[in-house]
């Protein structure tokens, strides 16, 4: 059996493949592992923006309705144990390497003599499957990593769909127009499976409930059947009254900030609603108890409160866009020190666009991805926008420089990349003394 630290170098050997649409691998490689995928009750989470939150949302509220719930996400924000959750508890590192072991013998066998060998998400997706279905978790909430229909996750027959809102990202696999992005998204709905659909633009929306009434899939709006009235929001989370098909939820209180997690709360409430018509029982104080327990981090996240130290994994032009209008309604007319590192891949300009405006002073820095943006050509460009700005390519010396910059009543927003994210979260959390335990992997 490989130990963690073979396991971990075997992973990076895989991460030379990238991203590699398809299917035809990852069955294959179930395949030989006997189809563990085929015997859990999955809830499917799609989109662009927004569906980490509600798995976390949803999870959050199974675990507490009693029951035992499994959560793979991705990427992870400082390591691969956040991908493997069950009722918020990390998988060990001697377990996922003994998971990572079965599946590298199961890899080779599928890829055969002269065949292709499965990538590094398609083996970490194999592996989760294997896991959740050998703890027998009575229910999987499944986060898609890329798209949809050519995903790696798209192997499964939920018991519910979820698609969150959808905007331009990937644009290069996905393709450059919404309707596009959205039939990629839509390609989880399966025939006669219900569906979820977030708030979206018309064009994406048109596009989803035709695949829809295609696969004579339920479908069900969140801006048809919810009905959200905002009440409290601060810097320790927010309240808001709910009424679904109906029924009426008053008071229900949530830790993540923004307008945009509200929607994302009322998304995974009527997702579970539609999940207890399929037999799940799910009471109100569950869904009360669940949703003010989640936790995401790095998404509008306070970390430090003087001065405030905000970290948020906005790394596209709409999470950008959601950020801002965050910070505008959180910490108003606030001196604002930015720091910035973004990937190449993504639409820069549209993300300093957003970003820019807010700060005073910007620190751009490099994430720790090969895809990583140039910080000199990202600075040029938020020169644009903002009078002070900075290059420190290496993250912790950049959130040094930040916090230098700034005084108890300022604020230092550390944004652009959730391989960023995760590192000066990191950081921020021991250089403080609140380092948590990893129980959470944050």
């Amino acid at each position: 059996m490989m130990n963690w630290q073979e396991a971990a170098a075997w992973l990076e050997s895989l991460g030379r493949f990238g991203s590699r649409p398809g299917l035809e691998r990852i069955e294959k490689l179930l395949g030989k592992l006997g189809h563990p995928e085929q015997g859990l009750k999955v809830i499917h989470v799609a989109g662009t923006n927004g569906k980490g939150s509600v798995c976390a949302f949803v999870s959050s509220v199974l675990a507490a309705a009693g029951y035992r719930t499994g959560l793979y996400t991705s990427p992870h924000l400082v390591e691969y144990r956040e991908r493997f959750q069950i009722n918020g508890t990390l998988i060990s590192l001697e377990e996922l390497a003994a998971l990572l072991t079965d599946v590298r013998r199961a890899s080779l066998e599928a890829a055969g003599a002269g065949g292709e060998e499965a990538t590094e998400f398609e083996v970490l997706t194999a592996a989760a499957f294997l896991y959740f279905a050998t703890q027998k978790v009575d229910y999987l909430v499944l986060e898609v990593g890329l798209g949809g229909r050519l995903d790696a996750t798209n192997v499964v027959r939920p018991e519910v769909a979820v698609i969150t809102h959808i905007s331009y990202d990937h644009t290069a696999v996905l393709g450059c127009r919404l309707a596009e992005i959205a039939r990629e998204k839509a390609g989880i709905i399966k025939p006669g499976c219900p569906v979820v659909m977030a708030p979206q633009e018309e064009e994406a929306a048109e596009v989803i409930a035709a695949v829809a009434a295609e696969r004579r899939a339920p479908l069900h709006r969140v801006q048809a059947e919810c009905t959200v009235i905002p009440r409290r929001q601060s810097l320790s989370g927010q309240s808001f009254d709910l009424c679904i098909s109906g029924r009426s939820y008053r008071d229900l209180s949530i830790s993540l900030l923004g307008d945009h997690q509200v929607d994302n709360a009322a998304t995974a409430a009527l997702a579970l609603t539609v999940l207890s018509s399929k037999g799940a029982a799910v009471s109100e104080d569950a869904l009360r108890q669940g949703l003010a327990a989640a936790r995401w981090p790095a998404r509008f996240e306070v970390v430090l409160r003087s001065p405030v130290v905000v970290i948020d994994g906005a790394h596209n032009p709409d999470g950008a866009e959601a950020l801002a209008r965050a910070v505008q309604a959180y910490l108003p007319k606030r001196r604002l020190i930015l720091v910035l590192g973004v990937l190449g891949d993504k639409d820069v300009p549209a993300v300093l666009r957003a970003l820019g405006p807010l700060a005073q002073v910007a620190v751009v820095t490099r994430p720790a991805s090969p895809r990583a943006a140039e910080p000199e050509h990202v600075a040029s460009g938020l020169r644009a926008y903002v009078p002070e700005v900075y290059v420190e390519p290496e993250i912790e010396r950049a959130v040094q420089r930040a916090l230098s910059l700034a005084g108890p009543e300022d604020v230092v927003l550390v944004a652009g990349s959730l391989y960023m994210a995760g590192v000066a979260r990191r950081y921020l959390l021991i250089e403080s003394g609140t380092d948590e335990e990893r129980k959470t992997g944050t």
